[in-house]
């Protein structure tokens, strides 16, 4: 395997409903709510980690092509595909033995959010709402209320995805399946409780780049630190300047 190039995905995905996903429960307040979304320890902000929005465009990729798995896995019963010959393998790896391991060729980052924190003042929560939930009983109406947490609509995030690809790939077909498993997503919804009206979204793509396996390179015969003419590292000290201000 030698890698040929990156192609850079950058956009941003908008909540059109109250997007949930799930977090960590282990802390409960008093009269709080049940089932809390995912936040950054620091900002406290909400965000979407990459493996939900990767592991969501696999299982819609294998759904389409008919390729789900039955490896079982604590309460997933049919996890991802063992096969390293099918398109989600292909793009999302595959580790089912030593003769069938296939690394994964697309990174997705978490997508951090993006609004002012001045859009989230009528929320009632810090950044999310809360939306309560009754399951009614069928004999005596008797209700049993539960509240989640939930990211209201209008919230938007940040999309950053990289695709790495080798000269042994089909770069046509991961690129298509990269986009169409966002268009998927797009077109089903994200988070839990999607069938509930959850998790609708809006996928903008804002940048499309390739860099070649020689912009990582260092040519012969340069000096050590090339910052003024070679374009790798003048990217990262600018980066490294704008994180600093």
């Amino acid at each position: 395997m030698k890698l040929v190039k990156k192609i850079i995905i950058k956009g941003e995905i908008k909540a059109l409903s109250g997007l949930r996903v799930g977090g960590s429960t282990s802390v409960l307040s008093i009269g709080g709510v049940d089932s809390p979304v995912i936040r950054n320890p620091l900002t406290n902000k909400p965000y979407i980690p990459g493996s939900s929005i990767k592991g969501k465009m696999r299982s819609l990729i294998e759904i389409r092509d008919g390729t789900i798995g039955n490896k079982s896995s604590g309460n997933v019963k049919n996890g991802p595909s063992e096969n390293p010959n099918t398109n989600a393998s292909k793009l999302f790896g595959c580790s089912s033995g030593d003769n069938n391991q296939r690394p994964s060729r697309i990174i997705v980052y978490d997508a951090d959010l993006l609004n002012e924190d001045k859009d989230f003042v009528n929320t009632d929560l810090p950044y999310t709402e809360s939306k309560t939930e009754v399951v009614i009983d069928r004999i005596t109406s008797a209700a049993s209320p539960r509240t989640f947490e939930r990211i209201p609509a209008e919230a938007r995030f940040c999309l950053h995805i990289v695709l790495n690809i080798f000269d042994i790939d089909d770069e046509k077909q991961l690129v298509n399946d990269t986009f169409a498993g966002l268009l998927l997503i797009q077109n089903d919804y994200l988070g839990g409780c999607g069938s509930r009206g959850y998790g609708k979204v809006k996928i903008f793509i804002q940048e499309v780049k390739e860099r070649t396996a020689d912009f990582y390179k260092f040519q012969e015969g340069e000096k050590d630190y090339p910052i003024t003419h070679n374009e790798v590292l003048s990217e990262l000290f600018t980066n490294y300047e704008k994180a600093n201000v």
